[in-house]
C-alpha cells in the first residue's frame, strides 16, 4: 500500500486550475497556428491571430485567458494500493478549486441549485469522475468547462437502424446548430455506444485527448478525420464568420452497448481546452 496526503491533492490540484486559465495547452496552440497557415478568408485570418494573441498575452501576463474561467471537471484514477491520508479526497479535490480559484483571480461561476442560481463564491463543487485502477498511483486531470460550449453539447439515442449514417448526421446537425455560439473554431469531443449516462462520459474524456491524436481504431480514426473535414466545410469559421476552421479536431470515444441501442454524444468546447494532468 502507498499512501498520499490529502494536503498534496490540493496543493496540485489548485496549481492545476490556475495553469489551465492562464495558458493554451501546447497542441492546441500548435493547431490554432496550422489552421492560420491553411485558412485563406481574410476575415477568418484575422480572428484566428487574435485568438492567438489572446492566448499569447493571457500566458505571459498569468491572467485567465477568457472571462468565463469554466466549471472544475475532474477525472481522477486511483490505483487499488493507494490509501489518502488526512482527508477525504474529494474535499481535497474542492478544496484545490476553492484555494486556485480565489488565489488566482479566476471568475466564481457556480450556483448552488440549479433552479434557485446562489452562487456559492468559491466555484466549488467540482464534478469528479473516479475510476479504480490497479497499482500504486494516483492521476487527476482537472477542466475548467466553459457553458457558451458546454450548452451546444447534445445527446440522442438512437436506433441501431440508424446506424453510421445516423451518427454523421447527428454529430453535423450539433454543431450546425451550435454555429457562432460556443466562440468557434472548436473542439468536438463525441461518446458512441455504453448507456445514456456513459455516452456523455466518453465525449467529455474525448475533450481531454490531445489534438495531435487519433482514436487507436483506425475505424474511428478515419471517421474522426471525415468528420472533421465535414464540419469544416460547414464555413461556419472562426467565431462564425466563415472561413475553413470551424473545428480544430474531433475526438471520439466509443463502448459496447445493448443490441437495442445506440447512444451517441456531442460535447463541445471552444478552441481553449483547458485541462491539466499530475501524477502523484
Amino acid at each position: 500500500m502507498r499512501t498520499i496526503d490529502a494536503n498534496l491533492i490540493t496543493a496540485e490540484v489548485k496549481r492545476m486550475v490556475i495553469e489551465a486559465n492562464y495558458f493554451l495547452p501546447k497542441d492546441v496552440m500548435e493547431a490554432l497556428k496550422e489552421a492560420r497557415e491553411k485558412d485563406d478568408w481574410k476575415l477568418s485570418q484575422d480572428i484566428l491571430d487574435k485568438i492567438i494573441a489572446n492566448a499569447e498575452i493571457a500566458n505571459n501576463e498569468q491572467v485567465p485567458m477568457c472571462q468565463d474561467t469554466g466549471m472544475v471537471v475532474a477525472f481522477v484514477k486511483i490505483g487499488q494500493e493507494v490509501v489518502i491520508e488526512n482527508g477525504f479526497i474529494e474535499d481535497a479535490i474542492n478544496e484545490g478549486v476553492r484555494q486556485g480559484y480565489e488565489e488566482g483571480f479566476l471568475r466564481k461561476s457556480v450556483v448552488g441549485d440549479p433552479l434557485n442560481r446562489v452562487n456559492t463564491k468559491d466555484n466549488t463543487p467540482a464534478v469528479v469522475h473516479y475510476e479504480v485502477v490497479p497499482g500504486d498511483k494516483l492521476t487527476i486531470m482537472v477542466a475548467a468547462k466553459g457553458f457558451g460550449s458546454e450548452n451546444m453539447s447534445r445527446l440522442a439515442m438512437l436506433k441501431p437502424s440508424d446506424g453510421l449514417e445516423g451518427v454523421k448526421k447527428f454529430i453535423l446537425e450539433t454543431v450546425e446548430l451550435a454555429g457562432p455560439n460556443p466562440c468557434p473554431p472548436i473542439v468536438v469531443g463525441v461518446g458512441i455506444g455504453g448507456t445514456f449516462d456513459k455516452v456523455s462520459l466518453l465525449a467529455k474524456k474525448a475533450l481531454m485527448r490531445e489534438l495531435d491524436s487519433y482514436n487507436e481504431n483506425p475505424f474511428y480514426a478515419d471517421l474522426e478525420k471525415e468528420m472533421l473535414e465535414k464540419i469544416n466545410a460547414l464555413g461556419i469559421g472562426p467565431q462564425g464568420f466563415g472561413g475553413k476552421t470551424t473545428a480544430l479536431k474531433v475526438n471520439i470515444e466509443y463502448f459496447p452497448t445493448h443490441i437495442a441501442g445506440l447512444p451517441v454524444a456531442v460535447n463541445i468546447n471552444c478552441h481553449a481546452t483547458r485541462h491539466k494532468e499530475v501524477t502523484l
